[in-house]
């Protein structure tokens, strides 16, 4: 039994359904839907696939965004496309530029203008990973978790693709508790945090002054509740108020 195909085949007067062996017709239509279906091309309505940009203009665009990306934590790497308008035009002189309020990281577009013939301005796309160490739930955590060792893991990737929110330092879940209910493996982000309450208000607290080669105490009541790592107020003997960062075991500490 031939192949029927699911082409409708339509001239005026006259409208078809037929199979394979009808004539090359059917064939050639057969074959533009099969490729339009399998392949990703701008004729069949789809997204273009990056394809890396060559000639000049790459080793004049790397050199800025490494250098502007020199601060970030973690290991960078930038990959550059080519526009989707196509191959830059040649040039002999050319100049980058970052786009104002370009933000550097993930996708970006980088400003290109030849200085020389016939003047132009394109903008390349540009893709800037940064690759780091980020902090996940190791287990399940319920809200009102405080948080352990043992519901702490880090994973690596690229910080660029999660929230900005996500914490990357441990340090900073010390005295944390969830505010909402997190699951195993997902990133930990700061608005799903709260600090536990080390100092109460009205507590008696005890108020440290560091500096070069001193160190002082004194005794206090907090003005508020605050969390572990926190800024609070102490009122001092004599009605004198200072403001220093909660410590582990309820300490105040200041500079002077």
């Amino acid at each position: 039994m031939p192949f029927k195909t699911l082409l409708r085949i339509r001239k005026p007067g006259l409208q078809t359904r037929g199979d394979c062996s009808h004539g090359p017709l059917h064939l050639t239509a057969l074959f533009v839907f099969l490729v339009c279906f399998a392949v990703t091309t701008p004729a069949c309505g789809q997204g273009r696939l990056p394809v890396p940009l060559a000639g000049s203009a790459r080793p004049v665009i790397e050199p800025v965004l490494i250098d502007q990306t020199a601060g970030l934590p973690g290991k960078v790497t930038i990959t550059i496309d080519t526009p989707m308008s196509g191959a830059l035009p040649p040039c002999e002189l050319l100049e980058p530029f970052l786009p104002p309020r370009a933000r550097l990281g993930g996708r970006v577009s980088v400003g290109v203008r030849c200085l020389s013939g016939q003047p132009w301005t394109r903008y390349v796309p540009a893709y800037i990973a940064l690759i780091g160490s980020y902090q996940v739930a190791a287990r399940a955590i319920g809200a009102g978790t405080a948080l352990g060792p043992a519901d702490i893991a880090v994973r690596e990737g690229d910080l660029m693709a999660l929230p900005a929110s996500v914490v990357t330092d441990p340090s900073q879940l010390l005295g944390m508790t969830a505010v909402n209910a997190i699951a195993a493996d997902a990133p930990i982000r700061r608005e799903l945090l709260r600090g536990i309450m080390t100092v109460r208000q009205g507590q008696n607290i005890k108020v440290l002054s560091r500096g070069a080669g001193f160190e002082v105490s004194a005794e206090g009541k907090a003005m508020s509740d605050a969390a572990l790592g926190a800024v609070v107020q102490v009122k001092m003997e004599g009605g004198k108020l200072l403001s220093g960062i909660v410590r582990p075991n309820g300490i105040v500490e200041r500079s002077p």
